[in-house]
């Protein structure tokens, strides 16, 4: 008997990379071995030289196969076994293992859009909807589109045993959000991708494409973000940590740093409105939403918790911003005894 095998990887594509996947068929009991594939094809070599390597380093069951068929998050590797300068997941692994100690852990929201064709799902043929405000967690027809794609990939990632912890539509018609973790930064980064994957490859059986555009429609509309939550040991004991972790990332050059890293076409969405700071301002604030960073109400008054990155696109590479913060906040907190 054989089992089907989904090799899922990231690919070069610039300036947001794209997942790509291909199908090896195994002998029940196989192990899941090394693969190749041709990287001029996806934006990661060239012609005379497109042999690279695809390393399984996740797997979880496939829920739309279904029987003993898996998903297999792979990193990218050259043929001498080196990390390809598109592996954002090799950057990341050192410093996991770094601050482990620390038990950092995430949550992500992964906000996104559907489409029909050319329009947002749920906006009319050459014109506008009304303007947001009853989108936000919405239900009936007139103002819910998608629900369906929306609960399969919910069901999907589930059956998957991925760590989604929630789903809500958001503030724009055909815009939703789901929710993985919380996880370890690895973990957290490895399901979002193979949710990522399930949401394109769902939608896909309904005629609609979703897209991770972080601001899809010009004007008085949301953009689409992956507000990012962060807490570590200390910081779910303590305020003092809290606070620390808020500071450092206002440090120096860091709010740059990150934000320069957090996903293409950040300007257009942090501009200052809709629930945005502006990109080139640091703050942070208990319940405040055009903050930076937030630190939500409740941890507030039990000072103890984690703090919420609202910087992030929806197109973000998790492997990226979960680094980003792991190295900023962790060695932060290492400097001032808060472990």
């Amino acid at each position: 008997m054989t089992f089907k095998a989904e090799y899922i990887w990231i690919d070069g594509t610039e300036p947001t990379a794209k997942l790509r996947s291909k199908t090896k068929i195994l002998a029940d009991g196989a192990a899941l071995p090394i693969w190749g594939f041709d990287g001029s094809s996806t934006n990661q070599a060239q012609g005379h030289a497109s042999d690279l390597v695809l390393n399984p380093v996740f797997s979880c069951p496939d829920p739309i196969r279904g029987g003993n068929d898996i998903l297999v998050m792979c990193e990218v590797l050259n043929i001498d076994m080196t990390p390809h300068s598109s592996n954002t997941r090799a950057e990341l692994r050192p410093l996991a293992e770094q601050f482990a100690g620390q038990e950092p852990i995430f949550g992500i929201e992964q906000e996104y859009t559907f489409f029909e064709g050319e329009r947002p799902l749920g906006f009319p043929a050459g014109g506008f909807p009304a303007a947001q405000g009853g989108y936000y967690c919405g239900v009936g027809a007139d103002e819910i589109f998608g629900r369906e794609i929306v609960e399969k990939h919910l069901d999907h990632c589930l059956a998957a045993g991925l760590g989604i912890s929630g789903i809500n539509a958001e503030v724009m018609p055909g815009q939703w959000e789901f929710q993985v973790g919380p996880l370890a930064p690895l973990e957290v980064s490895d399901q979002l991708w193979i949710a990522r994957w399930l949401l394109y490859r769902t939608a896909e059986d309904f005629g609609v494409s979703a897209t991770l555009d972080p601001k899809p429609v010009k004007g008085d509309w949301n953009g689409a973000g992956a507000h990012t939550n962060f807490s570590t040991k200390a910081m779910r004991e303590g305020y003092d940590a809290i606070i620390r972790a808020c500071e450092s990332l206002g440090e120096g050059s860091k709010p740059m740093d990150h934000v320069k890293n957090y996903g293409a076409g950040i300007d257009d969405r942090l501009t200052g409105l809709h629930e945005t700071a502006p990109w080139n301002e640091y703050s942070y604030g208990v319940s405040d939403r055009g903050a930076s960073v937030r630190i939500p109400w409740q941890v507030g008054q039990e000072k103890k918790g984690y703090i919420e990155d609202r910087r992030p696109n929806a197109n973000v590479d998790p492997y990226v911003v979960t680094r980003l913060i792991v190295d900023t906040c962790c060695t932060a907190l290492e400097k001032a005894g808060q472990v």
